[in-house]
């Protein structure tokens, strides 16, 4: 039987334990810790990435998010999955963050899916970004629709 433990209280599940005669615990996304302020998992699965993301994406966190997600799409796969369900605040800079970062996936031949919640989805919207950035209302709606055209 599987079940997922999270690896922290209010963290996404990290681990995935198998439970027979000798439990194991296999590492299923890497944790990535970009700020004080934002932190969260990645997960290679495939053709795509799937970035969980917690916190803010603002001014101070933005240089941060723009370095290591970067880095992560040049190392490929280049299609992007960034669920940002669990984030509580985007101001201007992180939204100009999410645009470089659809710029550079598909400039990589990727594509980026952004996973909202109410208050970044708001936020998007303000600016007429909604369908660059590719709102998704799910991780499995975003999955269905990595092979769909961006940017239009």
């Amino acid at each position: 039987m599987r079940k997922f433990a999270p690896c922290r209280p209010g963290y996404p599940s990290l681990y995935l334990t198998v439970e027979s005669e000798h439990p194991r615990r296999f590492p299923i996304a890497e944790s990535l810790t970009l700020t004080v302020s934002l932190r969260g998992t990645r997960d290679v699965r495939g053709t795509y990435q799937l970035f969980r993301l917690i916190g803010q994406l603002d001014a101070f966190s933005e240089p941060a998010f723009r370095k290591v997600l970067t880095k992560y799409v040049e190392s490929g796969p280049a299609n992007i999955i960034l669920d940002l369900a669990a984030i509580d605040f985007v101001d201007s800079s992180g939204l100009g963050a999410l645009v470089q970062l659809v710029k550079k996936a598909t400039g990589e031949g990727g594509t980026v899916q952004v996973v909202t919640n109410p208050r970044v989805t708001q936020t998007v919207k303000l600016v007429r970004l909604e369908k660059y950035l590719s709102l998704q209302p799910s991780v499995d709606a975003a999955i269905a629709n990595l092979d769909q055209p961006q940017g239009e």
